[in-house]
Formats: C-alpha cells, structure tokens, sequence
C-alpha cells in the first residue's frame, strides 16, 4: 500500500478543498451535466454566460467544441506551454487535447523479408529497405486504404538494386491528409521498373515528396498512372534532383492527376545532367480544377533527353504553370507540347529562360492554349509554334464555350451555389457534400493557446512545438493557415482567426453586439441528393442584415476563419425527402448581394452562368461549420 508523504497529504487535501469551495462559488448551474466547475467546458458556459445577453437557450453546438482536457490535463499542459515544453509532451497533448498531429513512424522495416506483398499496411518507415536487391519484386496493394493521417516514408529504398521491380497499387485510397515522402528511392538502381498505379485515388490535402528519386538510376523506368485522381486540395507533389544523372530512365506521367481539385506539383532539377532521358506527360491534370505546375530547371544539363506533353490540363478549369529555366544548358534536348493548356477558362503559364545555354535544342508548341508568356522566344532558333491559340481566337472559342463550361466542368458540384430565388417553399434543389472532411478536433483554452504563437515570424517555434519538419505536410499546413489570417481583409470584410472558443465570442459580439445567435446546418443528411424546401425563415424578417460566417482551417488544432461581409441575407429551412416529404434535416443559407470583389473566375459564376456584381449568390453553411447572427426566438 502506498502512504503519502505527510506534506503531499496536506498539499492534496487542502487543493481538494479548494475544489469544493471554488465549486460552491461558481454554483453548479454554470457546470454542464454537473461536471468539474474547472474543465474548459464549464469555463465556457460561464463565459458565455457573461458575455451574450440573449433569451436564447445555449449552443449545443458551439459548447461540444470546446477542449475535453481534464482539470489537471489543462494545468499539466498549460505550465508546459508557458516554458515552452509542449513539444516534448506532444504525443500526450495531441491525444488528451484531441488535435491533429500525425504520427511517429514505426521502426524501419529494414530487415523485412524480400519480395513482400504489403496489404493493409499503414505508418511504416521503409529506410534502407531493399538495399543492393538482385531482381524480385515489391507490390503494395489497399495501402493505408481509407486512413486518416498516414504517414509512410520510403528512404533509401531499393538503393544499388539490379532488375527489381516494385508496384503500387490502390495505394492509400479514399485517405485524409496524406503524407508520404520518397527520398533517394531507387538511387544508383540498375533495371527494373516502378509503377504507381492508383496512388492516392480520391484522397483529401495530398503531399509526397519525390526527393532524389532513382539518382544516378541507370535504365530503371517509372510509370504514374491514375495517380492522385479526384484528389482535393493539398501541396500536392514534389519532384526534386528526380532522376538525377539518371541514364536511359523512361519516366511516364498519365492519368496524373486527372479530376483534381487545386492540386499542384513541383518538379525541381527534374531529370539534371540525365542522359536519354525519356518523360512523358500524357493527360496530366485533365478535367482538373486549378492545377498549379511549377517547373524549376527541368532537365538542366541534360543530354538527348525527349519531353513530350500531350493533352496536358485539357478540360481543366483555369490552371497555373511556371516552366523557370526549363532545359538549361541542355543538349540535343527535345520537348513537344501537343494540345497543352486547352482550358474552359484561361489559365496562365509563364516561360522564361526556357533552354538557356542549351545547343541543338527542339521545342514545338502545337495547338497550344492561351494566355502565356514566352520570353525571348520569339525568333529563337529550335523553336516552333503551329496551331497556337491567339488571344482573340480563344476570347471567342470562350464565349462559344461558355455554356459547356458550366455544364461540363465537374468540379463546380450540383447545389454549392445556388440563386436566392430557390429559397422558396416546395423549390427542389440538389445538396452538395457538406460533410465535414476535415480531422476532428477541439478548440485549445486561452489559458493554454494564449501562450503559443501565431505568426509567421514565429513559425521556426511552430514547427517545434508541433515536430514539423522542413518541407513537411505540416509545415504547409501551418504556413497556409497562418497566410490565410495574416492576409489584408477583402474589400468591406471584417476578418479573425479563431483558436479558441472565447475569441470566437470576442469576435462575433464586437460585430453583432450581445443579443447573438450561432446558426449551423442540424446534419448531413440530404448530402449529393435533391432536397424540397419546406417551412423557410428569413432571420431579420428576410431583410439585409450582417453575419459573422466562421469556415474551419486546417490547423492542429480547432481553427476557424471568421469574417463578416456586408450585404447578405440570412436564411433557415427545414429540408424535405422530394418523395416521402418528410422533414430530414434544418439548413441555414447565406446570400450575399454584392459580388462585385469576387473573382470573374470564381466557381459561383461558373456554375451560375454569370459575372461579378450581376448576380447575387447562396450557399449552404457545411457541417461543422457556422454563422453568427442577431438573436431571434
């Protein structure tokens, strides 16, 4: 039996004392289901409590966000935090505060059996796996299939290997913020073949990492197929040294990202001082949703080497590449742009100092789409232009085309945007996705956020305290939050970040007083289906009003993007099943009048049929999400 030292006893008896007395001041009613009048629930309640004057019960919704820490998880951790200990406790503060953080790899499957069938693998290190392999195989099949956060890394695998073979297959589809990174795999391989086929099919915030990938490789192909199809949002991937002095290696790119969503890719001394290298680009990006391309002395130095882009971002909605010193210093190096950039709506790509220094170089541009920039290429020798799109040629194809691009374009979803007019009882309308596919977490309490940073200046500090490496997903996932906060507001936007849930209060009633409401969509239900509008209320009798919308922003921990524009209106509706017309959920619309800032290539307009400042635009509130407005009983 273990006997307290006498003066803990003291210690411990008299903080229970203190407990019971604190309990009685605060009066139960302000803990919810009578739990500890110390948890960061109950603190909530109270401010809430202090600081919204309104008749109006309660948020279910809102108070659910707050931390789940326990009394002592939040002193234990907010001491850390204030000495700037958080990271060393990480795993501990991420589980108890329920946060987004991803995982520690395994240990290396260094000294795994050769020539494996991986199925149902997830979060595992394959450094030096595969070392001076003499032929066999690798397949991984249904990898990290549907996970949330998997992180796997590929290091030195495969290295110095003859005539070995690997397969990817079905590799983390359907997942949530990928992470994988391929750092030196291959390198110095003779022979053999790597195909990634259905990688990262349908999965959400992609980002790998091709760092050295089969370096000094000689004669070993890779092939991308189906690769990060219907994939959303994300970095993307990186490519950088790829196939550096490689010789001979056949690389083909198709499928490659066909149907994505705002997915980039960087492809960084691609292919340098390569020999008879041999690239392909066959349906990169086709039917995708602004892809974003970056190429950074692709093929610098390279010698014979042959780069052919067909259909590349055909059918995609607008789309951005940079092709920087592409070819520098190359030799005999031929790259045919065949149909590239054919866009329902324009895109830009830039050229310049494509092929610097190169000798005996041959780039044709074929059918080519609009609205790029070739600097210095006008008279430059190698260089050839058939069929390319002018300006006032694609500004009329655009008008012919601009009914199809509403119609065809896949990425602007049934119902994400609809006129006010549709907001009438017994209107049926399709309902997008609004499910939330962000990672569950919790809002921090002040006294523990109050002591982190939140800034871009601070973000060395950042990545240590949340094991953010260089280049990392996490690193680009905490750098693009905090650019978000940190951007100059949109003209007549009150804007915030909000990390806790006291600071969304602060915010909210600065702009719309005490007397406030927090609105949100009930469920999910009606989700990719025709819903009927049944009983429908406009808050503020239906007349202009403001708003406080909070958007959740992909962070560690609980942020949301809160901002208040003017001129919208306010809507809640019950959603019936078209058939049964039973009641299947309660919805809450926003309408804002004047789009007269929005973008022209806005997916409103695209899917609307219009411009900005012509017409008004609606838009459910998705779950997880919310609006603040005045109170109404």
């Amino acid at each position: 039996m273990h006997i307290l030292h006498p003066i803990t006893l003291l210690l411990s008896l008299s903080f229970v004392s203190l407990l019971n007395v604190n309990h009685a001041a605060v009066g139960s009613g302000d803990s919810p289901n009578g739990e500890s009048p110390f948890t960061p629930k109950a603190s909530l309640v109270r401010y809430w409590n202090k600081e919204i004057h309104t008749v109006l019960p309660k948020s279910g919704f809102f108070i659910s966000k707050a931390s789940p820490l326990s009394p002592v998880d939040l002193a234990t951790f907010a001491k850390l935090a204030s000495q700037n200990a958080l990271s060393a406790q990480l795993p501990a503060f991420c589980s108890s505060a329920e946060l987004f953080c991803f995982p520690d790899l395994s240990p290396s499957l260094e000294k795994h059996d050769h020539d494996s069938h991986f199925a149902i693998y997830n979060n595992k290190n394959f450094s030096n796996y595969g070392t001076d392999r003499a032929g066999g195989a690798d397949s991984f099949k249904n990898y990290s299939d549907g996970d949330n956060i998997p992180v796997d890394s590929f290091r030195r695998y495969g290295r110095d290997a003859a005539g070995h073979g690997e397969l990817f297959s079905s590799y983390a589809p359907d997942s949530n913020v990928v992470d994988q990174s391929f750092n030196t795999y291959g390198a110095g391989a003779t022979g053999g073949a790597g195909e990634f086929k259905g990688y990262n099919v349908e999965v959400n915030n992609p980002n790998l990492r091709f760092v050295s990938y089969s370096d000094s490789a000689n004669g070993k192909g890779q092939k991308f197929s189906t690769y990060t199809e219907n994939a959303n949002a994300g970095p993307g991937q990186a490519f950088t040294s790829y196939g550096k002095n490689g010789n001979g290696a056949p690389n083909e790119f198709s499928g490659y990202g066909t149907s994505s969503n705002v997915v980039g890719s960087d492809f960084t001394n691609y292919g340098e001082t390569a020999n008879g290298a041999n690239d392909t680009f066959k349906s990169y990006g086709v039917d995708g949703n602004v892809p974003q391309n970056n190429f950074v002395n692709y093929g610098d130095g390279g010698n014979a080497g042959v780069d052919s882009f067909a259909t590349y971002r055909e059918k995609s909605n607008v789309g951005d590449d940079s092709f920087q010193t592409y070819a520098k210093n190359s030799n005999a190096e031929k790259a045919n742009f065949a149909n590239y950039g054919k866009s329902f709506n324009e895109g830009t790509d830039k050229f310049s100092g494509y092929g610097n220094g190169a000798m005996g170089q041959q780039i044709g541009f074929k059918i080519y789409g609009v609205n790029t920039t070739f600097k210095d290429y006008a008279n430059k020798k190698g260089v050839t232009f058939a069929g390319y799109t002018s300006a006032s040629t694609a500004d009329a194809s655009m008008k012919v085309n601009s009914d199809s691009v509403v119609k065809n374009n896949k990425w602007i979803e049934p119902g994400k945007f609809f006129r006010e007019s549709m907001l009438k009882k017994g209107s049926v309308m399709p309902m997008p996705d609004i499910r939330d596919k962000m990672p569950k977490r919790s809002f921090l309490p002040r006294s523990i956020i109050s002591k982190l940073p939140f800034s871009t200046s601070k973000i060395d500090q950042l990545k240590e305290i949340f094991h953010a490496s260089d280049n990392s997903s996490m690193e680009r996932i905490i750098l693009d939050a905090l650019e978000e906060c940190e951007r100059s507001p949109s003209p007549g936007e009150t804007k915030r970040c909000a990390g806790s849930a006291e600071d969304m209060i602060d915010f909210a009633t600065s702009v719309l007083g005490r007397n406030v409401a927090v609105r949100t969509t009930d469920n999910v239900n009606g989700s990719k289906k025709n819903i009927m509008i049944g009983s429908i209320k406009g808050i503020n009798g239906g007349r202009v009003t403001r708003s406080v919308s909070c958007h959740q922003t992909l962070y560690p921990y609980l942020l949301y993007y809160c901002h208040s524009v003017p001129k919208v209106r306010v809507y809640e509706a019950d959603l019936l099943d078209p058939n049964s017309k039973a009641t299947i959920n309660h919805g809450v619309a926003i309408c804002h009048l004047d789009t007269s800032s929005w973008s022209p290539t806005h997916g409103a307009f695209l899917a609307l049929g219009s411009g900005p400042g012509r017409i008004e635009v609606c838009h459910w509130i998705f779950e997880n999400d919310m609006t603040w407005t005045i109170a109404e009983a």
